[in-house]
């Protein structure tokens, strides 16, 4: 049986479970393929929860935690409107196939329907194509204003915090 629902940050199931969850996503390749920090595993849920514009959802089957979204709203100036923009998508391997990226997927556009959201963002992997299959079935694609100058790219700049 698979279970879907939005997670419950003051939960004690949930805070077990989102970064037992996204931790192995981290060790995945795909994640970058390092574990997430004692610190990161103690204080993720703790910091989410500080976050009013961020929610997570989680997949069960049999009880046992199969999936997490970890899901952010934003705001789209030119349209004058929420986005969410999705920014872990975790299936663990043993649960993979069932479908479970999917029913996530819908959790979230329920929620971002709810919410008056104009569209759903997320970045994925160049060479990551069994989510970019999961991702384009679920309808999504590269995000362009006009064709004729290019899709976007999701780019990075690191900042280093420095000790006070």
């Amino acid at each position: 049986m698979i279970q879907i629902t939005k997670a419950d940050y003051l939960d004690q199931t949930h805070q077990r479970d989102i970064p037992t969850l996204l931790n192995l996503y981290a060790s995945d390749p795909m994640g970058g393929g390092l574990p997430l920090t004692d610190e990161v595993k103690k204080n993720l849920v703790l910091e989410l929860a500080k976050l009013p514009n961020a929610f997570s959802i989680i997949a069960y089957v049999n009880n046992q935690p199969a999936g997490l979204i970890n899901c952010f709203e934003c705001f789209s100036t030119f349209l004058c409107k929420p986005i969410i923009n999705i920014h872990d998508v975790v299936v663990i391997k043993e649960f993979r196939g069932l479908g479970i990226s999917h029913k996530m997927l819908e959790k979230v556009q329920e929620i971002a329907t709810a919410k008056g959201c104009c569209k759903m963002t997320l970045e994925v992997l160049s060479k990551n194509e069994i989510a970019k299959s999961a991702y384009a079935k679920f309808g999504f694609s590269d995000y362009a204003l006009d064709p004729d100058s290019g899709t976007a790219l999701f780019w990075e700049k690191p900042i280093t915090l420095k000790n006070k």
